[in-house]
């Protein structure tokens, strides 16, 4: 009786890994991939449920070079298909070195720095995962809003492919 308890136990914990990462591509935790537009660089995605995921960017974009970015995503069935699927979620970015952006400060002078910037996205995307490979193929939009050196806003966009080994 103990023994049978054990192989049922032990196919239920391999059946729910299995389903736990049915939306990512063949059912893989980590996908790694790159993108282009604003931010442009390299991508990993980490799925934790069927529905949520952590996403994670090396890129470099007006914010600052390198930039580091890490947003949670909520994945959404608003087409009722299997292979498109659309996404949101909030997000963090931190900007090393010389960006582009500038701002004015409090005497209204325009200020450009070499310098870390912080900021808050929000990020709205459409993923598309093509039956039977392990691509995940992306286009994302969002907004940026910087918090630190100073106050500042950006708007993201970026087309992206991820494969999962």
């Amino acid at each position: 009786m103990r023994k049978i308890f054990v192989v049922i136990t032990f196919l239920s914990v391999l059946t729910s890994s299995k389903m736990l990462f049915a939306q990512s591509p063949q059912g893989k935790e980590w996908g790694f991939g790159i993108m282009v537009g604003d931010p442009v660089g390299f991508t990993a995605k980490y799925w934790v449920k069927p529905e949520n995921a952590f996403v994670f960017d090396l890129a470099s974009s007006y914010f600052g070079s390198p930039r580091l970015n890490v947003d949670y995503l909520w994945h959404f069935d608003a087409f009722h298909s299997q292979v498109a699927k659309l996404y949101a979620g909030p997000g963090a970015a931190l900007g090393f070195g010389t960006g582009h952006s500038f701002y004015y400060n409090s005497d209204g002078n325009l200020v450009r720095e070499d310098n870390t910037g912080l900021g808050v996205r929000g990020v709205f995307g459409l993923s598309v995962i093509p039956r039977s490979t392990p691509l995940d193929i992306f286009f994302e939009v969002g907004l940026l809003i910087g918090i630190a050196p100073d106050f500042g806003s950006a708007v993201d966009a970026s087309l992206g492919i991820r494969f999962y080994p």
